[in-house]
């Protein structure tokens, strides 16, 4: 059952894609943290996927430490991805 009832199907998409590239980027903060086998596909795509959409904020923090930036930078793009998507989407289904 959807956290946003009515007849918008618009905005239940919207939320659904937040979600979407919240949970890529968190996975790839979770693979990061684990030493995932950068060599596997799914590793790899993965990767790809957050790199792409933490573009704006992946080097946005200057830590020392790798984990740090990792974990500020994509962390950080996830979170804004979850505040906007679901703020449009309750948006769209008072209307």
């Amino acid at each position: 059952m959807s956290r946003y009832r009515g007849s918008n199907s618009a905005g239940t998409a919207i939320a659904v894609i937040a979600d979407i590239m919240a949970l890529i980027l968190g996975l790839w903060i979770l693979m990061y943290l684990l030493d995932a086998n950068r060599a596997n596909d799914l590793v790899q795509f993965v990767h790809d996927a957050a790199n792409w959409l933490a573009g704006w904020s992946r080097d946005l923090f200057t830590f020392d430490e790798d984990w740090a930036r990792v974990v500020a930078g994509y962390g950080l793009a996830a979170v804004v991805y979850l505040l906007i998507g679901h703020a449009i989407a309750g948006r769209l289904h008072r209307y």
